[in-house]
């Protein structure tokens, strides 16, 4: 029996079971001003076309980088002002990772979700910074835990007391540079109570196959989250870019502004006859 998910409350939304599915989306990190503002311009013209709750999602700061050289973003000060900017700009939640307990209160200051990245995601310290902060907190799964084992992260999020909580599944480790999705996770995270979103970008990824940088096989995208969406989630997390090619951080797996409106177009038909 699978159980019903509590949904989470994320200013005027509602993410869960028998609600519209939701986008979260946007750039991997911040590049520069102008291309962050014309991403969620790009981004809202669609999903207000196509009626979809969008929350807009990037990083101010990707300290998990393969390599010591590769682009991390503006960092806390700057990234937050430019989320402030999308948030009153287009009238939009944003969502953003944090990677240290310290980030947690100047970060819910701006953001409206905060995402624990999926390799931090057993860190209990990080964990119960960002429940304190009572804003909705995304889990990601890390690729090396068992779905039903995202129990004991909920618990630790859950014993400051906050329930707004949501998981997300990006993928699991199949041998060195590759992944592989099993379905079976999103059913088995929803039956922890918790809305499930699905990162169709990064679980194409391909992590450090590429001396230093990580690879990602973008083609597969609408495969992976049709098939998600079949499967049941509340939500897709999907990393857009205006240019993907020239993009500074996981171009490989990004998927382009101008493809995003026919891939919705699916996914909102898949969940329609799913949900009638």
């Amino acid at each position: 029996m699978i159980v019903k998910a509590k949904p989470v409350t994320v200013g005027e939304l509602k993410i869960g079971q028998d609600l519209p599915l939701i986008l979260i989306g946007g750039p991997c990190v911040i590049e520069t001003e102008d291309n962050l503002l014309k991403t969620a311009e790009a981004i809202k013209q669609i999903v207000e076309k196509r009626g979809i709750p969008w929350i807009f999602k990037a990083s101010f700061d990707k300290a998990n980088r393969s390599s010591v050289t590769s682009y991390r973003g503006p960092g806390l000060e700057e990234g937050l002002r430019l989320l402030e900017k999308i948030k009153t700009t287009f009238k939009v939640p944003v969502l953003t990772d944090i990677h240290t307990s310290e980030q947690a209160l100047p970060v819910a200051q701006v953001a409206d979700v905060l995402q624990i990245p999926a390799f931090l995601c057993r860190q209990t310290d990080l964990l119960i910074a960002a429940g304190n902060t009572n804003l909705p907190i995304n889990v990601k799964k890390g690729q090396f835990v068992a779905p039903e084992d995202m129990e004991f992260v909920l618990n630790k999020i859950r014993s400051t007391g906050n329930e707004q909580l949501m998981l997300t599944e990006r993928g699991t480790f199949f041998g060195y540079h590759n992944q592989v999705v099993d379905m079976r996770a999103l059913p088995a995270m929803r039956h922890l109570g918790v809305p499930v979103i699905f990162d169709a970008t990064h679980s194409v990824q391909r992590p450090s196959a590429g001396k230093g940088v990580s690879g990602g096989d973008r083609a597969m995208v609408p495969y992976l989250a049709r098939a998600a969406v079949a499967t049941g989630v509340d939500g897709v997390f999907m990393e857009i870019h205006l240019n993907p090619d020239e993009a500074l951080c996981d171009g490989p797996n990004m998927w382009p502004v101008h493809e995003l409106d026919a891939m919705l177009d699916q996914l909102q038909r898949i969940h329609a006859v799913l949900n009638n």
